[in-house]
């Protein structure tokens, strides 16, 4: 992880964990593949993060993943729920209505302004 975090040309904006240098803790997995899943994982995440960074470059944006994050960070998806008088709980899961900067963020990228398609659902709650 670390040859490939050195490769990368903006190498200093991007920080392989978010503790500070030297207070970096083991990871207690208990499991081989458990092992080689979470380094598959940050591996998997910070090429997603070198292809939007350099996605957004070639379109002329120069900007750092932080701040893409920071853009993102207010688009978010929710759940309400709603009781019924009967035994049936509802609830609706959809994402916010994106801001300006979010849809210029999704244009630029490529990728659809709706975080999840509403999904609706209804439980019968067990506590009665």
């Amino acid at each position: 992880m670390a040859a490939v975090h050195d490769a990368h040309p903006s190498r200093n904006s991007v920080p392989l964990h978010e503790k500070p240098p030297g207070s970096s803790s083991p990871i207690f997995h208990q499991l081989q593949r458990r092992v080689e899943t979470h380094i598959f994982l940050c591996v998997l995440a910070y090429h997603l993060l070198v292809a939007i960074e350099k996605t957004l470059l070639d379109k002329g944006v120069h900007t750092s993943w932080a701040t893409v994050r920071q853009v993102l960070q207010t688009h978010e998806v929710a759940t309400i729920v709603l009781p019924t008088d009967g035994d049936i709980i509802l609830k609706i899961r959809k994402g916010s209505t994106p801001e300006p900067q979010h849809i210029e963020l999704y244009r630029l990228l490529g990728v659809p302004q709706q975080i999840i398609r509403p999904k609706k659902t209804a439980i019968i709650n067990a506590q009665m």
